[in-house]
């Protein structure tokens, strides 16, 4: 496993993350903490406009645990079928619903473990909500930051623990905030998978990653 990239190198690429995006904003649309968890547990292998395409007819008429219950498992299919395994996310939504008005009052917790005690909300799920609702500094390692905190060298890993573990550890303290979504975005807009657009990147000159995507050529004159 490579090794972490020195504090400076570090510091100077969220640096210039910061200032590219002073305050990145998560891309699930919702209206509160109870919105925000079922559009999360809604989004696993899910793209985020398309959760966003489902639960915009959804989110105006069923934004508490107790609406989603009058609402029934049934309703909640119509609104998600377009979504990949919409009937299991149902079931789930449903079941967390119920567990929130019978033991939290109809609130979501802002406790790692509670909410990871919820059906269909994993430790992402959880840090998501951590992060976005209630402004905690947890790291949701999803594919795209475990990418880039490897090709970086920022936070390496051979899982996503790992890759959580190293962020917080790596990360200086003013950038944990906002980490996590200074990554995803960058993983998802440039740093991507097969072709990373290299060429566009803000960090290029920093980072390791050997497997440079070339400059474009330049057009040649017509003659």
């Amino acid at each position: 496993m490579a090794t972490a990239l020195d504090y400076h190198t570090i510091r100077t690429i969220f640096s210039r993350f910061q200032a590219a995006e002073p305050e990145p904003l998560g891309e699930l649309h919702h209206t509160n903490a109870y919105t925000l968890v079922v559009a999360v547990a809604l989004s696993a292998q899910a793209t985020d406009a398309g959760v966003n395409r489902a639960t915009a007819s959804l989110f105006p008429v069923v934004d508490t645990p107790q609406k989603m219950l009058d609402l029934g498992e049934e309703g909640l299919i119509a609104h998600i079928k377009s979504i990949g395994l919409y009937r299991n996310k149902a079931r789930n939504v449903m079941k967390l619903s119920r567990i929130l008005v019978e033991e939290y009052g109809g609130e979501v917790p802002s406790s790692r473990a509670a909410l990871e005690s919820l059906p269909g909300v994993g430790r992402k799920t959880a840090n998501v909500v951590l992060n976005m609702w209630w402004g905690h500094p947890a790291q949701a390692v999803d594919t795209h930051i475990f990418r880039v905190g490897n090709r970086t060298r920022v936070a390496p890993g051979r899982d996503v623990v790992a890759v959580e573990r190293a962020i917080e550890d790596n990360v200086p303290a003013e950038f944990q905030r906002h980490a996590h979504h200074w990554l995803i975005l960058h993983g998802r807009y440039v740093c991507v998978a097969r072709k990373p657009k290299c060429p566009a990147c803000l960090i290029r000159d920093l980072c390791p990653f050997e497997d440079k995507t070339p400059e474009p050529k330049p057009a040649r004159p017509r003659s």
